[in-house]
């Protein structure tokens, strides 16, 4: 990302099937104009999923994107973390997975208590092993998973842990898909999924710290 970005700083959230959250302030909750001082700007659609876009202004030239969301609705900024339901605000990147790809704010490599070399080798491979809905279906993040965590200070269900066998991570991010079809639907967990060509940009040009905008005209649960 360009140098000199003003980064937003703090913590993170997360629900079972690795999405949802709560965070921001209320002026987060209705869309504004697309700003390039935000690294990337995503605005919701409730009554129209397909309608629902993001913008990410860091590419040679800025990527336009459709996204999905919760599938149980979107939530107000600052309100309650649920499972299934996206939450509107003002988040920063705090962690970059793929299968090629490891980046990770170190105070959460401390959080985890692992190493970064296991979790370079192993995270996102055994968070992508996971049968969510138990259908023998696995791969549901695609290619790979930006973390993000709210910029204002927020109690949340944050953790690593185990399930199902695997060592993960309950976290809200951006992830891919293993059906684009998926896309521009209410059908996550509480992420915002993206389609894999749009995944590929957003791997290769996002970093650390940067600023990601969520906001939605639609009313929200609060």
């Amino acid at each position: 990302m360009a140098a000199g970005r003003a980064l937003a700083m703090t913590a993170l959230v997360a629900g079972l099937s690795g999405c949802g959250l709560l965070s921001g302030d209320d002026g987060a909750s209705k869309s504004k104009a697309m700003d390039e001082t935000d690294a990337i700007r995503i605005v919701l659609n409730a009554d129209q999923p397909d309608l629902s876009k993001g913008v990410l202004y860091d590419a040679q030239a800025p990527l336009d994107f459709n996204v999905g969301f919760g599938r149980h609705g979107i939530a107000c900024a600052g309100s309650t973390f649920q499972e299934g339901i996206t939450p509107l605000g003002t988040f920063k990147v705090n962690a970059i997975l793929s299968p090629t790809k490891f980046e990770m704010d170190p105070s959460l490599v401390t959080k985890s208590g692992k190493s970064e070399v296991e979790l370079r080798q192993n995270l996102f491979r055994d968070m992508n092993a996971i049968d969510f809905k138990g259908d023998g279906e696995t791969g549901e993040y695609g290619a790979g998973y930006i973390s993000l965590a709210p910029v204002e200070n927020t109690d949340q269900p944050f953790r690593f842990n185990t399930y199902d066998g695997k060592f993960r991570w309950y976290s809200f991010a951006i992830h891919g898909t293993n059906d684009d079809s998926r896309v521009g639907k209410a059908v996550t967990g509480g992420c915002i999924n993206v389609n894999q060509a749009a995944l590929k940009t957003l791997l290769n040009t996002v970093e650390l710290g940067d600023e990601v905008v969520i906001s939605s005209d639609s009313p929200c649960l609060s």
